[in-house]
């Protein structure tokens, strides 16, 4: 008996700690639905753009914008860093812009340079490519960096590059209520030499961008605690009944044993 009950008890702190722990972890519940919900922006979204192009001087670089709402902007420098790369002969391009919550495109290009080179060559490397407010967290996984080490160095470097996203927006509710706003994207891209009136080569990197009107909703979530107190109760009760319909059973076992032992005996 002595041993039974060490072993019930084992058992309850064993089931009791597996539940101690779902309650404790924080479970990650997503939904959709059609909103904007970021509606405090002032109709914005922040962008953060890091790319590299080896083969292009930082005077030739700059960013373009250009959206639906008639907004048309050669040049963009406002937060915005040019770093030089390979001993001046290229260019590393890190902006930080906001851009309209409408259909809508970022460039880089050499269409805001005082002189157009002849050859401009686009081969680039993109490091970073997100929206809104960085989310890092372990349990939700989400392409809000697409576009993260798309290399395209071994590319005509005359050629024009098309990046189509599909934006949807993202919110991040902490247990504590705090709503985080940022975006993921799925990603096109297509390759192709554009000329211009004069048959001129000029070559940009092209970001399409449009808005999916699904939100996606991420919401921290513990188990309440009436519920744990409950199963603890059950566990408990459960195992305690059980232990005792076994005991009772062996109990009647055996004195039934030891009739048939003693009717054997007589």
């Amino acid at each position: 008996p002595t041993k039974f009950s060490i072993c019930c008890c084992l058992f309850i702190l064993f089931l009791f700690l597996s539940e101690l722990t779902g309650f404790i972890a924080t479970e990650i519940v997503n939904e959709l639905y059609v909103d904007d919900p970021d509606k405090d922006s002032g109709g914005k979204i922040e962008v953060n753009l890091n790319i590299s192009l080896p083969n292009l001087h930082c005077d030739l670089v700059g960013l373009d914008i250009q959206d639906e709402m008639g907004r048309h902007e050669v040049g963009h420098i406002d937060n915005s860093m040019k770093i030089p790369l390979n001993n001046d002969y290229g260019c590393r391009f890190e902006g930080k812009f906001s851009i309209n919550k409408v259909p809508g495109n970022f460039h880089v290009s050499t269409h805001s340079a005082t002189a157009q080179p002849q050859n401009p060559d686009m081969t680039h490397i993109i490091h970073k490519l997100t929206f809104g407010d960085k989310l890092k967290v372990d349990n939700v996984q989400g392409a809000f960096n697409a576009l993260a080490g798309a290399d395209r160095l071994a590319s005509n470097p005359l050629a024009s590059h098309d990046y189509i996203l599909k934006i949807v927006p993202t919110v991040y509710e902490d247990m504590g209520g705090k709503q985080r706003f940022s975006y993921q994207y799925t990603v096109a891209n297509k390759e192709y030499v554009a000329y211009s009136h004069t048959g001129r080569i000029i070559p940009a990197i092209w970001f399409r961008y449009d808005l999916s009107p699904i939100t996606v909703k991420y919401t921290e979530r513990r188990q309440p605690l009436y519920r744990f107190i409950t199963t603890v109760c059950a566990i408990i009760g459960g195992t305690f009944t059980v232990a005792g319909i076994i005991d009772s059973c062996v109990f009647t076992a055996s004195e039934a044993w030891k009739k048939i032992q003693l009717g054997k005996m007589s």
